[in-house]
């Protein structure tokens, strides 16, 4: 039991972190308006979304197969 007396600081200090943490931010998160939400969350969804080209000096990637994660071994003929 003397053994475990060291794990009681470090449990202490995180039980009160978590509380102060949890204390702190239960008021730090308003309410947002849900017209203001509809609004913003329509203007996300009609901005058009550009996809970045590899500069021209990149070579360019092979297409691989994509691993199954199964590893299969050759069969031996006896």
């Amino acid at each position: 039991m003397e053994i475990l007396l060291w794990l009681v600081p470090p449990v202490v200090v995180t039980a009160v972190a978590m509380s102060w943490i949890g204390w702190l931010g239960r008021e730090g998160r308003g309410e947002v308006d849900r017209d203001v939400a509809v609004r913003r969350l329509g203007e996300a969804l009609q901005r058009e979304h550009k996809r970045r080209k590899p500069p021209g000096y990149a070579a360019p990637t092979p297409e691989r197969d994509r691993s199954t994660g199964i590893a299969v071994r050759a069969s031996r003929n006896r």
